[in-house]
């Protein structure tokens, strides 16, 4: 290497320790303050905040299906039950509420208590034959998986006869074709109970046809049958129906064996089916009746059954625009006669308003 080239690469090489050397040298502390000022904080050089992630739009709720069990389409539950999955729609979000027609009250404690539905009307009596194992529960285990909902209107038991066929008291059946209500129904226990207060059985009449409304109401119309008897309020579109084409006559219940009816079984009472009820009967008719309520699984969601419970006294009104019976159903009566215990949800509304 030539003399020359020696020192420039010499140069070179104090150059590149120089560099290094100032790199890293740590930085000159700030100056003191000047007298009165405040100290600083040595500046900082703070990363760029992230962007926060964008939000993913929210889930749709998730759709609660609300069947309401109700019983036979000429029968009081049927439209009842309609009105009810009404205004649960249009109250209740992310419920899409459906009424069902059923055997009514016998079929619909099973439905509630394997929670194959989640709202169901059923006789009070039948509530309480189930809750305690007894009647047409008495070979079954009790049923105590369901709970109350609210009471709502008394169920009349009407026994409806054709005028041609004869029958002016419940006697008066012993021979006669009669449909005793749908299989699993109250009216059929209520048939078979009344009937036994008279000392009768299915046996005594000609024929015990399992009907429900509707199917008697086309029986009687057609005099396949000679009478029906139909548990529902007053009056049933049913026998409404065959008051169009047919005449009938509503049979009375003596008040005495109403009265020892009752000593038997305490959720029956006596009332009147007024005077013109029905075309062509124009005298008032004694006879007995028990009430409806609606039943839930005791497993039901508490805040559905609150806001179930609430929107139907809220919205009664849809109520009773689709039958009078509506007029019977108001919040400080809704728990009288309760024969079992009510749902959580229910009661809380409840103990919102005051109702005992």
């Amino acid at each position: 290497m030539t003399k020359k080239n020696y020192l420039l690469a010499l140069v070179l090489l104090l150059l590149v320790a120089m560099v290094a050397s100032c790199a890293q040298q740590p930085a000159a502390p700030a100056p003191p303050p000047a007298a009165g000022e405040t100290p600083q904080e040595p500046s900082q050089e703070e990363p760029p905040a992230e962007e926060p992630p964008a939000e993913e739009p929210a889930a749709p709720a998730e759709t609660v299906f609300v069947n309401v069990a109700t019983g036979g389409t000429g029968g009081t539950y049927y439209p009842l039950g309609g009105a009810l999955a009404k205004i649960f729609n249009e109250n209740i979000p992310g419920v899409n509420a459906n009424a069902q027609s059923t055997g009514a009250s016998v079929e619909n404690i099973g439905l509630v208590a394997s929670q194959e539905t989640e709202v169901a009307f059923v006789q009070n009596d039948v509530t309480y034959y189930a809750w305690t194992g007894t009647e047409s529960f008495a070979d079954k285990d009790a049923i105590t998986n369901i709970r109350g909902m609210a009471m709502l209107y008394p169920e009349v038991i009407q026994i409806i006869a054709n005028a041609d066929a004869g029958i002016a008291s419940v006697e008066d059946l012993a021979g006669k074709k009669v449909a005793v209500g749908a299989p699993g129904s109250g009216t059929e226990v209520n048939a078979r109970q009344l009937l036994e207060e008279h000392g009768m059985t299915y046996e005594d009449l000609a024929l015990a046809d399992y009907l429900s409304f509707s199917e008697a109401a086309s029986n009687l119309k057609d005099k396949h049958i000679d009478a029906a008897f139909v548990t529902a309020a007053v009056p049933t579109s049913a026998v409404m129906e065959v008051t169009q084409t047919s005449d009938i006559v509503v049979i009375p219940v003596d008040p005495a064996k109403i009265a020892s009816l009752a000593e038997k079984y305490p959720f029956y009472t006596e009332v009147v089916i007024p005077a013109g009820s029905y075309r062509g009967n124009d005298t008032d008719i004694v006879t007995p009746a028990v009430m409806a309520m609606l039943v839930v699984p005791e497993e039901l969601d508490e805040e559905l059954v609150y806001n179930m419970t609430k929107s139907m006294f809220e919205q009664r009104q849809i109520i009773i625009d689709t039958h009078e019976r509506g007029n019977d159903i108001k919040l400080e009566t809704a728990l009288n006669g309760m024969p079992i215990d009510v749902h959580p949800g229910a009661k809380r509304y409840y103990d919102e308003m005051g109702v005992e």
